[in-house]
């Protein structure tokens, strides 16, 4: 495991300082958003302000059961954003004032009210289904509601690199030439067959390298951050592109998606069962399960259910990425660039190299970059002996 003196080593004082006052001045902004979402969901829906809403809401569009489930719904989805949006504004700021930022204010601007068109759009028709369902089985309607879940699941995995990452990025193929070779040549050693090489342009928003391998089947391809391309080596190129095969190798995004459509099947029935309960449906002012008032309630046991359920997808996350930095070292068998590539990211990024360990914990989904170099250095070390 990394320790304080390595990770000294590994980078200046400058850069050490630089990360952890970047990760101190965004996390509480950070923290307080989540908390204010979770804050406002409890307040709607543990007491009669959220069917109050649904109610008022509801009638202003004609007062039907299905205006209540619309209205009710996109009110919700707004009073959310609404509430979040100072704390994005200002973790924004933050990293405006660390240079991470190319985007101006008024694309910000756009990609907000484009990201909540989007939730909207898949929110609103997922909460009348819902409750048309439960209106047809108000004792039953868990059981088609799972399986609907899991498909669901499955579905916005598959679709989400063909119709939701377009909508918020411009992807290229990369040009002919020694990289898109070096690339290509890296998954056809690896056994892992990809369609092409896209750029995406994330300089327009930020200077942040990243790249990843998305898609299933015959819609795989590498995408490589333009950022990547400018500020990293070829070769630092080629181990970011390793460690995403080997999440591609190992079913990693076949088995998350498994996983996904897995806690959405069992979360419907403890919904269903925490949404029967009399005392809690008295606290929230709805008659019953199918009543559209009902709504906040919902929202507010799967925003609670969600928030407990975080730090055990942040372990599991680390755990993926650590198999999967591993498979980087074993395909390449580059030890010291796989180091030099985690520094560049690091210090490119302004990431705390070493973060305290609850913070790591509680909401990392990747190991820390001091750990993840001396994992390196252990493997490197493995491998000599």
């Amino acid at each position: 495991m990394a320790d304080t003196a390595s990770t000294d080593a590994d980078f200046t004082p400058s850069e050490l300082a630089r990360g952890r006052a970047l990760r101190r001045a965004r996390l509480p902004w950070v923290l307080g958003g989540q908390l204010a979402s979770l804050g406002l969901s409890a307040a709607l829906g543990f007491s009669a302000a959220g069917a109050g809403l649904v109610g008022a809401v509801g009638e202003w569009f004609g007062g039907s059961w299905a205006a209540q489930v619309l209205a009710g719904s996109a009110a919700l989805v707004l009073l959310g954003r609404a509430v979040t949006l100072p704390f994005s504004a200002r973790v924004r700021a933050v990293s405006v004032r660390y240079g991470l930022v190319t985007q101006g204010w008024g694309g910000w601007a756009v990609d907000v009210l484009r990201g909540t068109a989007v939730t909207l759009a898949l929110f609103l028709p997922l909460a009348l289904g819902l409750y048309a369902l439960i209106g047809w089985s108000p004792g039953r309607w868990w059981v088609p509601g799972a399986v609907g879940a899991a498909l669901l699941a499955v579905a916005l995995s598959f679709l989400h690199p063909l119709v939701l990452e377009p909508l918020f990025n411009r992807f290229t193929p990369l040009a002919e030439g020694e990289l898109r070779t070096a690339l290509l040549e890296l998954a056809r050693r690896d056994g892992i067959a990809v369609r092409e090489v896209l750029v995406a342009d994330a300089s327009r928003r930020t200077t942040a390298l990243n790249a990843y391998v998305s898609g299933f089947g015959p819609t795989r391809r590498i995408v490589v951050y333009d950022t990547l391309l400018s500020a990293a080596d070829p070769r630092e190129v080629e181990l970011v592109a390793a460690h995403e095969l080997g999440h591609v190798k190992h079913r990693d995004v076949a088995t998350g998606t498994a996983l996904g459509a897995l806690g959405a099947a069992v979360a419907v029935p403890v919904l269903a069962a925490l949404l029967a309960w009399r005392p809690l449906l008295d606290a929230a002012g709805a008659a019953d399960a199918q009543d559209p008032r009902s709504l906040p309630l919902l929202a507010a046991l799967a925003a609670l259910l969600g928030a407990l359920s975080v730090p055990a997808q942040c372990a599991a996350s680390r755990r993926i990425e650590t198999r999967a930095d591993r498979h980087a070292l074993e395909l390449t068998g580059d030890a010291e660039q796989f180091i030099a590539m985690q520094r560049r990211l690091a210090v490119t990024n302004v990431a705390d190299p070493y973060p305290p360990r609850a913070v790591e914990l509680l909401l990392a989904t990747h190991p820390s970059t001091g750990r993840r170099i001396a994992a390196a250095r252990a493997w490197l070390a493995a491998k000599a002996a």
